[in-house]
């Protein structure tokens, strides 16, 4: 039988990632600004930042700020979104590079930070020894959906596909069914949708990081 771990999940309100390894017997606290969805009593309404240094044997970064890092929001950069400038822009792109290099750099031996592939604007204000990260999909794990996820991985291994679907042809009903999470339309809740951990994705990680992590703790 291997120990259980002392586990932090930053940036998540859902809960999702956070009951799955629970439910596996690690003591698991979730952490952010927000408090969490399901009112949990083992959630850190707070800046992650403040807590790295807790003593924890795994740290997961599920959803920090990445609206300015990844490729995807680059063009922002140059050409701010109407009422904003760019030195607003620039400004909340050094700020969320920060707090990933602080993630990144925690004083934890297993380490998981989410985010897309960044352009080079992120990577130049980020540590040299940063990898390239291991980009999975939903339907890996079962999950009906695509969203190319990236998790920057120290002192683990990658995540193995679970339960491989088959994703449907573009120009499908089903296809945009699975879309859902890219299509999802404007509104005050489209980042908490589009943020969400899939079910699938944490099972996954809950088995295959914590289990493996704690064989070796005791290793």
């Amino acid at each position: 039988m291997v120990d259980t771990l002392r586990i932090l999940i930053g940036c998540e309100t859902s809960g999702v990632m956070r009951r799955a390894f629970a439910a596996r017997g690690h003591d698991v606290w979730s952490c952010d600004l927000l408090p969490a969805e399901d009112r949990s009593n083992r959630h850190i309404v707070g800046d992650v930042r403040d807590h790295l240094a807790d003593g924890w044997d795994l740290l997961i970064v599920a959803h920090p700020p990445c609206t300015r890092l990844c490729n995807s929001g680059v063009r922002w950069l140059h050409e701010p979104p109407p009422g904003r400038t760019r030195d607003e822009m620039w400004s909340e792109l050094d700020e969320g590079a920060a707090l990933f290099a602080a993630c990144w750099q925690a004083p934890v031996p297993r380490i998981a930070v989410e985010n897309p592939v960044m352009h080079r604007h992120a990577r130049e204000r980020l540590p040299a020894d940063l990898p390239r990260p291991q980009i999975v999909q939903p339907w890996w794990f079962g999950e009906q959906a695509f969203k190319a996820t990236g998790f920057y991985l120290r002192g683990l291994p990658q995540l193995t596909a679970t339960h491989r679907l088959t994703p449907p042809r573009p120009g499908t009903e089903e296809h945009k069914r699975w879309s859902a999470v890219h299509r999802a339309p404007p509104g005050p809740d489209r980042w908490k949708f589009r943020s969400r951990t899939f079910e699938g994705v944490a099972e996954a990680c809950a088995d295959q990081w914590g289990g493996w992590a704690a064989e070796e703790a005791v290793a």
